[in-house]
């Protein structure tokens, strides 16, 4: 066999795992290797290599290589509680900064219970046991659910193309773990457990500082939203990918899409009550990540104050770019558009308070072509029953609109803060939820390949981390705008255009980690989705303009 590591060419006569085949490079890494990827495609350090291929080592500074950290944190934090608490029903809820937010649903979260799990842990983490992927047949694994009358990785057993149930084992502690994880425990050394609110954080390091735990960012107003759904939907007995499929089967799901949109509509209803009620207000501010499905919601928001008798305005930012030569550029001296100083600041603030001030402006135009503003004449006034609705990246920075009361204005935080997993253990992230929203619009109505959204990606997030996530706690209200059901709706439209992609394509192993997710979803019929839907925004065949 051939194969190709860092631009070299290495040759092997027999089936060999990784972590002998490389084992000095592994070794004298400066940042410890928790995984592979081998023609594109994450492994396991003991990946068996049976087959020419290109292979690269992933370290935890890397964002992949984080990921398969956090994944065996909580390995490691289940089997602890399965010693010294077998009876707990430990829960990983989702993500607040970097840390998973956990509940014991037949216990009170104590310290005690957080000392003693943080010490076994430790403990764990200091022996470095290796960690086992066991291949169990359909049959074997059967017969294991009929002996230990166990729910671990079951939800592999509803998908009936899977002959192989794959589970990790350490020691005789078993459980599923949806992707890979680390082929010993002694990996992840830097971690912390901390009670929080009625639960508990796992705590662990992001990959630009995988050597220490930095401060703790306080999330509270992201934290009381995502427990709201969580709480919601909890109570309407949908909060696994199990749970929702039981309910597509049983024929029952245009039932939960009305409860669902029902809650929409009663979140955005609040949001323009409180709008109203303060007559001070005389613009509203909304930002949120990619694929949030803002330019619905700003149009639902916008029928809600018309019902309060108020008549919303909008003004693009757009509009607002400095002068192409002024424009800030970025590290590889290419045009930063995000950076808030490619805003004329000065002229957007002047305008802004003359219109609330009563006075008419002369609205600029941006020529992208040329990179210019130009005035044909638009002008633009706000009248007493009027409101200024502005959408933008930096809607929320008070830097965007430094001239203008706080009094005068109402921020909105919108995204898709999905709360449904796909197990007590296995949560569905929201970045992934927005990354599937988005492939699909992208094709949809930009003509775009699955490949292109996912090479752009990294950029898109890179920019809501500077630009967004630092003020997500600024708003005065956060919509989540995710639907229970929407990745099941989703999947038949993004399955295929992420098959697309080809093993010899970097972005493979993107494209399979959302495929696997995809695969446990029951589909659903696009058409039983209501016009009026934020999902529209994405499938097409709503109402709304975009």
């Amino acid at each position: 066999m051939k194969i190709k590591y860092n631009s070299q060419i290495l040759e092997a006569t027999e089936a060999v795992a990784v972590c002998d085949f490389l084992k000095n490079e592994i070794e004298k890494s400066k940042n410890p290797i928790i995984a592979i990827t081998f023609n594109n495609e994450y492994k396991r350090l003991d990946y068996k290599i049976v087959e020419d291929g290109t292979l690269d080592l992933v370290d935890i500074s890397s964002k992949g290589g984080m990921k398969i950290y956090a994944r065996t944190l909580i390995f490691i934090m289940a089997k602890a509680f399965d010693k010294i608490y077998p009876e707990a029903k430990l829960r990983v809820n989702y993500q607040l900064s970097d840390a998973m937010f956990c509940t014991l649903d037949n216990l009170e979260v104590t310290d005690e219970i957080i000392k003693n799990v943080q010490k076994e842990m430790q403990n764990i983490i200091q022996k470095n046991l290796p960690i086992i992927n066991k291949a169990l047949t359909r049959k074997e694994a059967e017969e294991l659910y009929k002996k230990e009358d166990s729910s671990k990785g079951r939800l592999q057993l509803n998908l009936e193309e899977n002959e192989i149930i794959n589970m990790y084992y350490c020691e005789d502690y078993y459980n599923y773990i949806y992707g890979d994880i680390a082929i010993n425990t002694g990996i992840t050394k830097v971690f912390e457990l901390v009670r929080y609110d009625k639960g508990f954080l796992l705590r662990y390091p992001n990959n630009e500082n995988p050597f220490i735990l930095e401060e703790y960012k306080e999330t509270k107003k992201l934290h009381w939203a995502l427990s709201e759904y969580n709480d919601i939907h909890r109570i309407l007995d949908v909060d696994t990918v199990y749970k929702l499929n039981n309910i597509i089967e049983k024929g029952n799901i245009k039932k939960l899409i009305m409860l669902e949109e029902a809650l929409h509509e009663k979140k955005i209803a609040g949001i323009a009550d409180k709008i109203a009620q303060n007559k001070n207000i005389k613009m509203v501010l909304i930002a949120g990540p990619s694929s949030s499905g803002k330019t619905t919601f700003a149009q639902k928001l916008g029928l809600q104050l018309r019902i309060n008798g108020l008549k919303p305005v909008t003004i693009s930012v757009d509009n607002y770019f400095v002068e192409r030569p002024d424009t800030p550029r970025d590290e590889n001296g290419e045009y930063d558009f995000e950076n808030i100083n490619a805003i004329d600041l000065e002229l957007f603030n002047r305008d802004l308070t003359d219109l609330l001030n009563g006075k008419t402006i002369n609205c600029p135009e941006f020529d992208f072509l040329v990179g210019t503003k130009r005035y044909k004449g638009k002008k633009m006034q706000l009248k007493p029953d009027e409101i200024l609705v502005i959408e933008g990246i930096h809607c929320l920075n008070d830097e965007l609109t430094s001239q203008i009361s706080k009094n005068n204005k109402y921020k909105i935080y919108i995204s898709d803060l999905t709360v449904l997993n796909l197990d007590r253990l296995n949560r569905i992230s929201t970045t992934d939820t927005r990354l599937i929203r988005r492939i699909v619009r992208d094709f949809q109505f930009r003509s775009y390949s699955a490949i292109h959204t996912l090479d752009t990606w990294t950029k898109v997030i890179r920019g809501e981390r500077i630009n967004i996530f630092p003020y997500q706690e600024e708003a005065d209200s956060i919509f989540n705008t995710s639907l229970i059901y929407e990745l099941a709706a989703l999947k038949e439209l993004a399955v295929p255009l992420l098959q697309e992609i080809q093993p010899n394509q970097r972005q493979y192993a993107e494209s399979r980690r959302l495929i696997d997710i995809l695969k446990y979803f029951k589909p659903i019929d696009k058409s039983i989705i209501p016009p009026s839907s934020l999902l529209k925004e994405f499938l097409g065949g709503g109402y709304f303009e975009y």
